[in-house]
């Protein structure tokens, strides 16, 4: 059986994966649970065992055209690796950001950088669920979500940059304990979401694609990490 285990899923403090120090510590405030200020990079993860069936890309029947250009961003190699690392360079990108800078947007109309951070993780957790199921046989049709409806009502400003970052590692942690679970029949299998058939595999590449979509507008039209 193939493995990645993780040191630390969220903080940088190299304790046991499953130990208490390896949840972020909480603090209250105004009624809400928030994580303290703490390293949110993830440790490197180590395989038992080569898993070929992680390289391979989903071919074009197995998602939508419009996913195409998120997939194509996927550089070649073992998929959650390519998860892993891209996890750990958007936390370096946007962690020294500060609070003012994490509540800009490009256009009136347009996400502050939080409510991009909080639209990733919202996303890959219905990725990730989708994947899940799937790769259970489950063949029940899923419906689809509307992006747009849920970061006004998330209210992400609201929230510190510190606490979406932890967030946001949180959901990749279980996102990749998810992915590298899977047999190869369970990596190829295929289920419907929003109206149309989709791969376990395309889904995977589709999380990986979709961060790879968002850091390159925060470079370009947010003008971070410049």
């Amino acid at each position: 059986m193939h493995r990645y285990r993780p040191a630390s899923a969220v903080t940088g403090a190299g304790c046991p994966a499953g130990s208490r120090a390896a949840v972020p510590a909480m603090r209250r405030g105004q009624g809400r649970l928030w994580p303290r200020p703490a390293p949110v990079r993830l440790h490197p993860m180590t395989r038992a065992t080569g898993v070929k069936f992680l390289e391979t890309r989903p071919e074009a029947g197995e998602y939508l055209p419009y996913y195409g250009t998120y997939i194509a961003r996927v550089p070649a190699g073992d998929v959650a690796e390519i998860l892993d690392a891209q996890q750990a360079s958007t936390q370096r990108l946007l962690a020294p950001l500060g609070e003012a800078r994490a509540r800009h947007r490009y256009a009136p109309d347009k996400w502050s950088v939080k409510e991009v951070i909080g639209h990733l993780a919202d996303a890959e957790r219905v990725f990730a669920y989708r994947a899940l199921r799937f790769a259970r046989a489950d063949e029940s049709p899923l419906t689809g979500f509307d992006e747009k409806a849920y970061v006004p009502v998330a209210d992400f400003d609201r929230r510190t940059l510190t606490s979406l970052l932890a967030e946001f590692a949180a959901v990749r942690a279980a996102t990749l304990v998810l992915l590298t679970s899977l047999d190869e029949a369970a990596w190829l299998r295929r289920g419907t979401a929003n109206g149309a058939g989709v791969s376990v595999r395309a889904l995977a590449c589709i999380i990986a694609g979709h961060e790879l979509h968002h850091v390159a507008i925060l470079r370009e039209r947010y003008g971070v990490g410049g």
